[in-house]
C-alpha cells in the first residue's frame, strides 16, 4: 500500500541544513526511526496497540516542527505503519521535501489484544493473572495480542529491508510507534529482549538516528532525539570489537 505525498514546499529552514551539513558526516547511510505525534490515548495513558486512533491538535505541531528539522536529512524514501497516527505524521515531512510515503504494515504498533484501550491500572484490575504473568513470563502472549517475539521478527525484517534499500549514502526514515521501533531496535543488532529496559521509551515525534559506520556497521548516534545529532567523535581510546 502506498499514498503520493503531497507536491512539496521549501523548508526554509537553512539554519537547520547548515548545522546538519557541518556536523555529520557526509556519505553514511543513514537510518531515522522516528515516532508518531501525540494522540488523545497518548494523553489518557491508554494502550493503543493498532487501534486506530489519529494525532490530536498537540500531536499535529509536533509533527510539523519534527518535519522541519527531519527534512534537512533530505530522505530518499519514507515508510510509515499504515495507522492513521504514524501516516499523518509522516505525510508532514513527505509535504517538505515532496517524497512519496510509502505504508508498510509490519510498522504497525504491537497488537495488544485485551490491553487496548486500557492503562496500566485497568489492566491489572480487570485482568490481574494477565497482568502478572505480562510482567514475569518471557515471551508471554496477551490473549489476543502478537507475541513479543513476533514483533521482533517483523520490525527487524523491515529495518532490515531499509538498510538495504538506503544504499551507500542515503538517508531512509521509517515512521512508527513507540514500542515496537524500541523492540525493532534491539532485534536489528540482535541484542536480547531483556536489554529494551537499558532504553526509555520514545516521545512522541521524537526519533533515533542509526548511521553505518565505514568499518564498524551500523551504530546508534542519536536516541529519543527532537534536535538535530552532532557528529559522533573519534575517541583516542577506543577499543576493537571483542
Amino acid at each position: 500500500m502506498n499514498t503520493r505525498a503531497q507536491p512539496g514546499r521549501r523548508c526554509g529552514t537553512e539554519e537547520l541544513v547548515h548545522r546538519r551539513d557541518t556536523l555529520l558526516p557526509p556519505g553514511r547511510p543513514r537510518l531515522v526511526l522516528w515516532r508518531h505525534g501525540q494522540t488523545e490515548w497518548n494523553v489518557l495513558e491508554k494502550a493503543q496497540g493498532q487501534a486506530d486512533i489519529p494525532l490530536d491538535a498537540t500531536g499535529r505541531r509536533q509533527a510539523r516542527k519534527a518535519a522541519r528539522m527531519l527534512a534537512t536529512f533530505h530522505p530518499d524514501f519514507i515508510w510509515s505503519s499504515d495507522l492513521v497516527r504514524a501516516r499523518h505524521t509522516a505525510e508532514e515531512l513527505a509535504a517538505l521535501n515532496g517524497a512519496e510515503v510509502f505504508l508498510d504494515e509490519r510498522l504497525r504498533e504491537y497488537d495488544v489484544g485485551i490491553r487496548q484501550g486500557t492503562t496500566f491500572a485497568e489492566f491489572r484490575e480487570q485482568h490481574p493473572d494477565v497482568h502478572r504473568k505480562f510482567f514475569v513470563e518471557d515471551n508471554y502472549r496477551v490473549p489476543g495480542a502478537e507475541l513479543p517475539s513476533e514483533v521482533d521478527d517483523r520490525m527487524k525484517a523491515v529495518l532490515q529491508d531499509a538498510a538495504a534499500a538506503v544504499g551507500d549514502a542515503g538517508t531512509g526514515v521509517l515512521v512508527g510507534h513507540g514500542a515496537a521501533l524500541r523492540s525493532g531496535l534491539l532485534a536489528f543488532f540482535d541484542a536480547p529482549p531483556h536489554m529494551r529496559e537499558m532504553f526509555a521509551g520514545m516521545a512522541n515525534c521524537a526519533w533515533t538516528v542509526l548511521e553505518k559506520h565505514p568499518e564498524r556497521g551500523w551504530q546508534i548516534i542519536d536516541f529519543n532525539a527532537k534536535t538535530l545529532p552532532d557528529a559522533s567523535s573519534v575517541l583516542a581510546d577506543e577499543m576493537p570489537g571483542h
